[in-house]
């Protein structure tokens, strides 16, 4: 899907709010439905919604729960579908622009974080992706059948057969219950093609590990 405000990298602010959320990837092309509720973060989408409409998804790597460690690489999404409850919560929808790389933290006064975002290594990801031929999509089919038998995931093979490759490839590598150290080996992948073998790789090692979370829904 073409992006009416964000075509090429030049287009994007260097300095974004960040949303550090462990478990939780959003890929180029890929839409992330967030149910935001803690004031900071509200706070965060008053002014993205007043501006650019951004927000850099980031996972965390341990450290303090108010301010914990942020890997190196996360993902900007523009803000698409925006509600307010009656609560008071938003519900959103990202869809992925492009990657990002942390440049440095910024030192701020705003009850959330910001970064200087270095997008230079990512700039392929605002192009259409290269086409896929059909064994990569079998193989991917081929490793999920088992891994998702181990897991016991719900799956909906009609729905996984008819999907594009990379929207079937971002759906897994968001959805599956990978650890935070894979999910960001997926995210950090050169391009499709890698991500592919990477997700193909990680469910084959993962079968032989299955640790009994049943009842989980894969969709």
């Amino acid at each position: 899907m073409d992006h009416s405000r964000y075509q090429t990298p030049s287009d994007l602010p260097s300095q974004i709010p960040v949303f550090p959320l462990s478990g939780a990837l959003l890929f180029p092309r890929w839409r992330l439905p967030l149910n935001i509720f803690e004031p900071r973060y509200l706070n965060m989408l008053d002014d993205a919604m007043a501006t650019h409409k951004l927000i850099g998804m980031i996972q965390t790597t341990g450290g303090d729960r108010m301010r914990p460690a942020l890997a190196s690489v996360g993902c900007v999404g523009e803000i698409t579908d925006y509600s307010e409850t009656r609560d008071g919560r938003y519900l959103i929808t990202l869809q992925g622009v492009i990657r990002y790389r942390i440049e440095t933290e910024l030192q701020t006064h705003k009850p959330y974080r910001e970064v200087e975002a270095d997008y230079t290594l990512f700039t392929d990801d605002m192009l259409p992706p290269k086409a896929f031929s059909k064994p990569d999509h079998e193989m991917i089919i081929a490793a999920l059948k088992p891994y998702a038998e181990a897991k016991g995931l719900e799956t909906e093979w009609a729905i996984i057969a008819d999907a594009e490759i990379e929207t079937l490839v971002s759906a897994l590598s968001a959805g599956c219950p990978f650890g935070v150290i894979e999910k960001q080996a997926l995210l950090e992948t050169p391009d499709l093609q890698a991500r592919t073998e990477t997700l193909i790789q990680l469910m084959e090692m993962n079968t032989s590990q299955a640790d009994g979370n049943e009842g989980q829904s894969l969709q």
